[in-house]
């Protein structure tokens, strides 16, 4: 049966669906037994002990940029029609949005995609923060904190188009950008490897990791053409999915249309449950004296609002954007890295557990 067949027989959004749960799974194994967190990265760096978790991140990060320009390459991605580039942006929603998201994953020990990972794996104090994470972005979406995203995102617009796509912007083209990807690869590997010598299987899980980015980018593309209707062209993201089932658990009269989207959530969490499973780390954990029930709320709320103003999260804009060099999820990902870093540092002078 081909991708056409399978459309008409399952229709559009259950074809979506269950490809977004099966690389949600995918992600959510991998992402679990790598240990994969941008936030211990940022630590690393910070402390200056630069090593083994930003290893592990740096060789996602690698794979995942050199496997979506391959596809791009081989012209089975257009990211000319994806929101990164298609769509309205905002430069100054990416910078303070970015800032927020760094700041809040310090305070909550965790970004999107590592709270559902740790949630899976029986942690409650990651459980509750994703779902305050999930609240604000609703909120920040259409609520109360919609009027704040307007006016930030407002400050310095930028246009749909060549005027979003770094790699236009810089006047090297997708060869240029496999060319860096394929660098940057390189240089992960060697990385990865000097600090984890001989544990290929670690390396090859990051890299499993970051692929998942382009399995997602890969199957909407080809969907896409294969369709009679519209149908949105995406990677993995953690913001928008959190809303979506926050809506659909509340009032299904209210929650979006069945997609890809739909999928990717509860994927991740079996992914990484079933990893838990098999490494024997499922766990319940609460909160214990040192672990400060303000920090966790203020840090998952900062990270909600934050996510929906830079229009995604470390993975949603910075692997899944950046893998296709589109200039405000570049600038996500650098004032991610950048407002975690000030949060540390705030921490450690306040004299915070971290």
């Amino acid at each position: 049966m081909n991708l056409a067949s399978l459309l008409e027989t399952w229709g559009d959004a259950h074809v979506l669906a269950t490809g977004g749960a099966l690389i949600g799974l995918v992600f959510g194994f991998a992402a679990q037994r790598t240990r994969f967190c941008a936030r211990a990265a940022v630590l690393e760096c910070c402390e200056g002990k630069a090593g083994e978790r930003l290893s592990v991140w740096l060789l996602a990060f690698g794979t995942c940029l050199f496997t979506v320009q391959g596809l791009v390459a081989m012209g089975w991605l257009k990211p000319s029609v994806t929101r990164f580039m298609a769509q309205p942006g905002s430069i100054s929603g990416a910078i303070v949005g970015g800032l927020c998201f760094g700041a809040g994953m310090i305070l909550t020990r965790g970004c999107a995609s590592r709270l559902l990972v740790l949630s899976a794996n029986g942690n409650l104090r990651a459980l509750l923060s994703g779902l305050i994470f999930a609240v604000t972005v609703q909120a920040t979406i259409g609520g109360w904190l919609a009027p704040l995203k307007l006016s930030v995102t407002q400050l310095w617009p930028v246009d749909g188009g060549p005027s979003r796509d770094l790699l236009l912007l810089a006047g090297i083209g997708h060869t240029g950008g496999l060319i860096i990807s394929a660098a940057l690869l390189i240089f992960a590997w060697v990385f990865f490897m000097r600090h984890h010598a001989g544990r290929w299987a670690l390396g090859l899980g990051a890299a499993l990791t970051g692929t998942s980015i382009a399995m997602g980018w890969g199957f909407t593309q080809a969907i896409a053409s294969a369709s009679f209707e519209p149908v949105p062209v995406q990677s993995l993201s953690f913001s928008s999915p959190s809303a979506e089932w926050l809506m659909r658990v509340l009032s299904t009269a209210n929650a979006g249309s069945w997609g890809f989207d739909s999928g990717v959530l509860p994927g991740t969490f079996l992914g990484s449950l079933i990893g838990a499973w098999l490494g024997r780390e499922f766990k319940f954990e609460g909160f214990k004296t040192e672990n400060k029930l303000g920090h966790y709320l203020s840090g998952a709320i900062l990270m909600g609002f934050g996510a929906v103003l830079a229009s995604g999260c470390t993975v949603g804009a910075g692997m899944t954007g950046g893998a296709i060099f589109a200039l405000t999820a570049w600038l996500t990902l650098v004032s991610i890295w950048l407002g975690a870093g000030l949060a540390w540092r705030l921490s450690k002078s306040m004299g915070w557990v971290i």
